[in-house]
């Protein structure tokens, strides 16, 4: 019985010898490449394969471009072209025109002031004007006693210069009428105020019913016009990064807000301060705004440098993506690649990626990081 046994396990062992000999003659016979086997080294960087001529490898170009700098500014108003809209009158506000954010024409009307200024400038002006016309009776009566005698020299000077001076106050009188903006012909207790510029109302003071002008409002800016077609771009640069920025260099924007639009502007300021925080330093970049630009957006600025520096550039397969991070393989000798993270730059055409950092131009990579990459997580 105990004989039977171990015979019976013996046809079955050979049995399963057999149908596994069949089988790798049937899989050789098919011509599939034997798949590469991965040991992972202890250090995570490190891969070794017993068949590295499956992974080709490519040499990295050369290529001279110049050395850039990207910063993060924000859109801000030219003070230069930022005008207050004042009210030289004081009183009470009964008629707005606009409002904030408002795109006005130099010229417009913009808001209306009843004022008691009206009411002291124009009898100023009334009284001015009675002590002129008396005067220069006064001054033809001297000149007439004078012909005939009448009167010395001395009384003839001093009725002139009291019309003179009855002259004076009274061009003052209408002076101060034509800045308050009052006609002497048709005086009103109404204030026109205009805008001097044309632009956007980036600040408003006053409503309707309130006080205008320092007597009553403590202030005479009722609005702020800031003319937009030329804005400001200011970015923090690293005290580090200083000496790669110049006056009058060129820099180019991108937009958040439009990915596909990319903008032309010129460094105008770098400042002579530095943040005692963060170590750095406030860059002012001018930029026409095509009108798309909108105070406080968010842009990056590309600073290049007028000289180059020589870069790697790989074909775009050789990049692997990975966690927010762009890695290469390349050879480390003895079946081993080593994984090597580098900085990409600008996409080339002809399917090229320019590399910043990690690898130099020469250095051998695997042409497919992503080939290498599924290798090693199907072992």
């Amino acid at each position: 019985m105990t004989n039977t046994l171990i015979f019976r396990l013996g046809c079955c062992l050979a049995a399963c010898l057999l149908f596994t000999a069949c089988e790798k003659r049937s899989n050789q016979a098919d011509g599939a490449p034997p798949s590469a086997e991965v040991i992972r080294d202890g250090n995570n960087g490190i891969v070794r394969v017993d068949k590295p001529e499956l992974f080709p490898l490519v040499a990295a170009d050369r290529i001279e471009a110049p050395n850039t700098l990207n910063v993060t500014g924000s859109v801000n108003p030219d003070i230069s072209r930022e005008v207050p809209v004042i009210s030289l009158a004081s009183g009470r506000v009964v008629d707005i025109r606009a409002r904030l954010d408002d795109n006005v024409k130099k010229g417009d009307l913009l808001l209306r002031v009843q004022s008691p200024d009206i009411t002291n400038a124009y009898d100023t002006y009334l009284k001015a004007a009675n002590d002129e016309r008396l005067a220069n009776k006064a001054y033809i009566r001297a000149k007439d006693l004078y012909a005939h005698g009448a009167v010395a020299e001395a009384m003839l000077e001093q009725a002139e210069d009291t019309e003179n001076d009855a002259k004076a106050d009274l061009n003052a009188a209408e002076e101060q009428l034509n800045t308050l903006g009052v006609k002497k012909d048709h005086p009103s207790s109404i204030v026109n105020v205009f805008a001097p510029i044309s632009g956007v109302i980036v600040a408003q003071n006053v409503t309707n019913a309130s006080a205008a002008g320092v007597t009553f409002a403590g202030s005479s800016t009722v609005f702020t016009i800031a003319d937009l077609s030329v804005v400001w771009i200011i970015c923090d640069v690293y005290e580090n990064d200083l000496p790669r920025i110049q006056l009058g260099q060129q820099a180019q924007i991108a937009l958040n807000a439009y990915p596909d639009r990319t903008l032309m502007g010129r460094i105008s300021d770098i400042g002579p301060v530095l943040d005692p925080s963060i170590r750095t330093a406030k860059v002012r970049i001018e930029v026409h705004n095509p009108g798309i630009l909108r105070l406080g957006m968010f842009v990056t600025a590309t600073l290049e440098s007028k000289t180059k520096e020589v870069r790697a550039v790989v074909p775009a397969t050789a990049i692997l993506h990975l966690h927010d991070r762009e890695w290469v393989f390349a050879p480390s000798g003895d079946k081993q690649f080593k994984r090597i993270e580098v900085t990409i730059g600008k996409t080339l055409s002809g399917n090229k990626q320019e590399i910043m950092s990690g690898i130099t131009p020469g250095q051998q990579v695997v042409a497919s990081a992503l080939q290498m990459e599924a290798t090693l997580e199907a072992q």
